[in-house]
């Protein structure tokens, strides 16, 4: 039976895809949910898998293609085999016992079989009728005693590389959609926007002491979610956007949209570049509902599992450059939003204190505001609202 294979259906929000990677070819045989290809879109990765045990039968859209919401990809073939390979005859012919041996292993079995240069003779198989299965590969690899090491080898990597000496190497790379979508959206937002950063910087010792005192238990009791500062930042500033509502507002052409509900996107580092998954309602959600889902994100984001719900929307975005060492930075907006916190690095300073000098351990906190929306008065108050709050943590339960 024919199946066309099609691009899944996009939101409102994005206008088409491209085809990232196909990871099966025509003739090849494929199972039930394995993968067959990767749509790029401006916000994510989108995996289309076969609907059934069958072949890719024809390919029509090719790798770099642009492509519609449920466009037609392929067509496959619901029940086929793979189809011989064609250099089948001339290796048979070279190594006849090798290439009946490999002939009875399956695709997947096949492909780690030539990924590591493997005898498939040597390999038992457990299949029907004697087939190779992909455990049979697995097991045989890991019981495979591992090779007398070589002798060190002297390497001219200039040679090896064909490059004449002095010569200065360069490689072009285009951008990913994601990463062009990126760089098309940061510059957008500085060239729309009056952009302005406040800042302050926030003492942490009281949330610290607080974890410290509290992290056992609180993971015992939520099964495992461990306590981080992100939720204390979620709270803090979802109770100061409560406060300033035109910082948790966006433009929308010559119109403010003041929202009555906070969404908060925490931006997420991978390796297919910056996501800001969105934590829904945050009000009603607790410090455990917070660290779960963020850690659920991070998950799913480096592995390439965050889909478009999870991304759209937000009223606001917070993004934490401190786990790469960032002591400063100043975030640009995420657009239509109206403001971006970014967090920092902690570091132990010499602070006054009621006249005295303490080492304690401090952020610098930024805020980045849309100045037509947000006066420069409420940006400093909200900004000192989570200072406040984190400084003295009670007040995120109490809403004081």
């Amino acid at each position: 039976m024919s199946i066309e294979i099609k691009t899944p259906t996009f939101p409102e929000s994005v206008a088409d895809g491209t085809v990232a990677t196909w990871h099966k070819q025509p003739g090849e045989a494929c199972s039930t949910d394995e993968l067959i290809v990767d749509i790029e879109t401006d916000k994510v990765v989108l995996e289309v898998v076969a609907p059934a045990d069958g072949v890719v039968k024809e390919i029509f859209k090719g790798e770099g293609d642009t492509v519609l919401s449920e466009e037609v990809l392929a067509s496959f073939e619901a029940g086929a085999a793979a189809a011989p390979s064609a250099a089948a005859p001339a290796a048979e012919a070279a190594a006849p016992a090798t290439a009946t041996d490999a002939d009875k292993a399956g695709p997947a079995a096949r492909k780690l079989i030539d990924e590591n240069g493997l005898d498939a003779s040597q390999i038992p198989g457990t299949g029907k009728n004697g087939g190779i299965t992909k455990e049979d590969v697995v097991n045989f690899l890991k019981n495979k005693p591992a090779a007398a090491p070589a002798a060190p080898v002297k390497v001219d990597n200039a040679a090896a590389l064909n490059i004449v000496s002095g010569e200065r190497v360069e490689k072009r790379v285009p951008m990913t959609r994601l990463r062009a979508t990126i760089a098309k959206r940061l510059v957008e937002a500085q060239q729309t926007a009056a952009m302005l950063t406040t800042y302050n910087e926030v003492n942490m010792k009281p949330v610290m002491e607080l974890r410290k005192q509290y992290k056992d238990l609180f993971e015992k009791t939520h099964n495992g979610t461990r306590l981080g500062f992100m939720s204390f930042f979620v709270k803090a500033t979802t109770e100061a956007l409560k406060r300033f509502p035109a910082v948790n507002a966006s433009i929308d052409g010559n119109d403010m949209v003041y929202h009555g509900y906070q969404d908060i996107g925490v931006a997420v580092s991978t390796e297919r570049g910056l996501m800001v998954p969105v934590l829904r309602d945050t009000d009603a959600m607790s410090l455990a509902d917070v660290e779960s889902t963020i850690r659920d994100f991070g998950m799913r984001g480096r592995d390439g599992k965050l889909g478009m719900d999870d991304m759209q929307g937000g009223t606001f975005t917070i993004t934490n450059g401190g786990v790469f060492g960032s002591l400063m930075s100043t975030p640009i907006l995420n657009p239509p939003q109206t403001a971006i916190l970014g967090m920092h690095k902690i570091q132990e300073r010499p602070m006054a204190v009621n006249g005295q000098v303490e080492i304690l351990p401090m952020m610098y906190l930024a805020l980045s505001y849309d100045h037509r929306m947000i006066d420069g008065k409420e940006a400093v108050q909200f900004l000192v609202a989570i200072k406040d709050l984190l400084e003295d943590p009670a007040r995120i339960l109490l809403e004081v």
